[in-house]
């Protein structure tokens, strides 16, 4: 859905992109991005003009995936550890409507994949779409807010999950900037240590979203990689109780209150992705508040169902320049986050900063810039200086220590001038909230 508004080479968003002449399916920023796409895309190119249409993701990448063998041979490249051919594909593993997926994958491939390209046998071409199904890493845009695709990078498939993991995957898009080609930094993954690695251990990265009870992670575990997670904190359940937590103190809820809650709140949930995949954005904030409401005097603050609630409406109510509410609960959420995540967790540094730019927006400098400063701290570790949305986090820990040193010296000309900013320029509206949860390092095929 987002192949006509970013660039196929950087990833990065444009109003108005160029459109191969051929395929009428690729878009490019300039030339620059359209000649470093043409090695990858030549092939591709033709199939699809062939074709009359282009295919899924998944048979595009394995498309790419064969056409670089067809190139270069399944051999160890230079650097590489391990071949797309010794990875593993799980197709064994596979149940009844999985299978039927992989052969309905498997035709459309064959009727794409072009008859004077090197032909592959049925049973490598099911590897491949193994391979993607349960190796595939997500690529994120330039600013690293949104899935853009996915990709296979052999090497970090070595790295084995644990749910607290000492290492982080980011996709660092690079800076592709024509008029500052002397600063261009490379497209590539990054394996980021998150705290200090003692020599002997094992580098492990996350599969999934730590917010979740450690059952349900299991479960999520096995169903899409199909193992069964050992890792110390599934084995002793630890937070656990925390992302439980209900109301402590004299007026304890009863057991049957707190199950009455929580499936309160999962039916809302279900409400409101349904009013947002519609845009009904105030009906998502009044089935919020609904919620909130019931959750408030029986569930804990760090009660996984309360952090989601509280999650949508802030970012739902800065979408709708609600701030101040938004702000509220913005911080509730990340006091929550961070009794619960890793220090250094990529989705915390997000969250952080997310809550940042809201309070800024809400006129509560003090609050938001110590917000944007921890934020900057964390995503330094995840995300490395380099990152866009690190760079663009400090160009906003600047901006917002300015303003904070000039409301310590006078609050009342600081508001003045920050109201007659803002009259003077368009009100920068938040980006429309997304359905998905922020990208996470591993795709799995819907």
């Amino acid at each position: 859905s987002l192949t006509h508004v970013i660039c196929h080479t950087c990833f990065k968003r444009q109003d108005r992109l160029h459109r191969c002449g051929q395929c009428k399916f690729a878009y490019y920023c300039d030339r620059t991005c359209q000649r470093a796409a043409w090695l990858n895309h030549k092939n591709e190119c033709s199939a699809i003009k062939k074709y009359g249409k282009a295919p899924t993701e998944n048979i595009r990448l394995a498309a790419r995936i064969m056409w670089k063998i067809e190139r270069e041979g399944s051999g160890l490249a230079e650097g590489c550890l391990v071949s797309i051919d010794d990875l593993q594909n799980h197709v064994d593993n596979f149940g009844e409507d999985e299978k039927k997926e992989l052969h309905a994958d498997v035709e459309s491939f064959l009727e794409f994949w072009p008859s004077q390209s090197q032909q592959f046998g049925l049973q490598f071409i099911s590897h491949i779409f193994g391979v993607i199904n349960c190796n595939g890493f997500t690529l994120s845009d330039q600013r690293g807010l949104q899935a853009v695709g996915v990709g296979v990078f052999p090497n970090l498939c070595q790295a084995n999950h644990d749910c607290w993991p000492n290492c982080t995957v980011i996709f660092n898009n690079g800076n592709h900037e024509a008029v500052r080609s002397m600063f261009h930094t490379q497209m590539r993954i990054e394996l980021r240590a998150l705290s200090k690695i003692s020599p002997g251990d094992e580098l492990t990265v996350s599969y999934v979203d730590f917010l979740n009870v450690s059952e349900e992670r299991r479960k999520q575990l096995k169903k899409q990689y199909y193992f069964d997670c050992i890792c110390e904190h599934c084995k002793k359940q630890i937070k656990d109780d925390l992302m439980l937590a209900v109301k402590e103190g004299e007026g304890k809820p009863s057991a049957e209150t707190v199950k009455e809650v929580i499936q309160f709140s999962k039916d809302t949930l279900e409400k409101i992705n349904k009013a947002r995949m519609e845009g009904l954005y105030h009906e998502v904030v009044k089935l919020c508040r609904e919620c909130l409401k019931k959750q408030e005097p029986v569930l804990g603050d760090t009660n996984i169902y309360l952090l989601r609630i509280l999650s949508i409406a802030s970012e739902v109510l800065s979408y709708l320049q609600m701030f101040e509410e938004a702000a509220d609960y913005a911080k509730r959420m990340v006091d929550g986050y961070l009794k619960i995540y890793h220090p250094n967790n990529a989705q915390l540094g997000m969250a952080v900063m997310r809550a940042g730019v809201t309070h800024w927006h809400a006129g509560l400098i003090e609050a938001g810039h110590g917000l944007i400063c921890k934020a900057y701290a964390i995503l330094l570790i995840t995300h490395g200086p380099s990152h866009p949305i690190t760079k663009d986090l400090e160009v906003m820990r600047v901006q917002t220590e300015m303003e904070l040193r000039m409301f310590q010296q006078n609050e009342y000309m600081y508001y003045k001038m920050r109201e007659a900013a803002l009259k003077n320029q368009k009100i920068q509206v938040m980006p429309e909230p997304s359905n998905e949860a922020p990208p996470g390092l591993f795709h799995k095929k819907e």
